[in-house]
């Protein structure tokens, strides 16, 4: 995901969960809140790697076809 955005000049913040506790409870609050993961739970998947855009108003987990649509959106 993170070299898809690259190469298309998406502007993105990775954010390594296992780097402390504030970026996993960060994760785990959009994980265990948010409707989009409802189908990751299900399954029995975390979520991940998953592409958080607009502070959360948007959650996806594959890219779209057009990279080009990211562009201009908030981290």
């Amino acid at each position: 995901m993170k070299e898809a955005l690259s190469q298309a000049n998406v502007p993105f913040r990775p954010v390594d969960i296992t780097s402390g506790m504030l970026p996993l409870k960060q994760f785990l609050k959009y994980r265990d809140n948010c409707p989009q993961f409802d189908a990751m739970r299900e399954q029995g998947r975390i979520g991940i790697p998953c592409l958080v855009i607009n502070k959360g108003k948007e959650i996806l987990f594959t890219l779209p076809e057009d990279l080009s649509e990211l562009r201009g959106t908030e981290e």
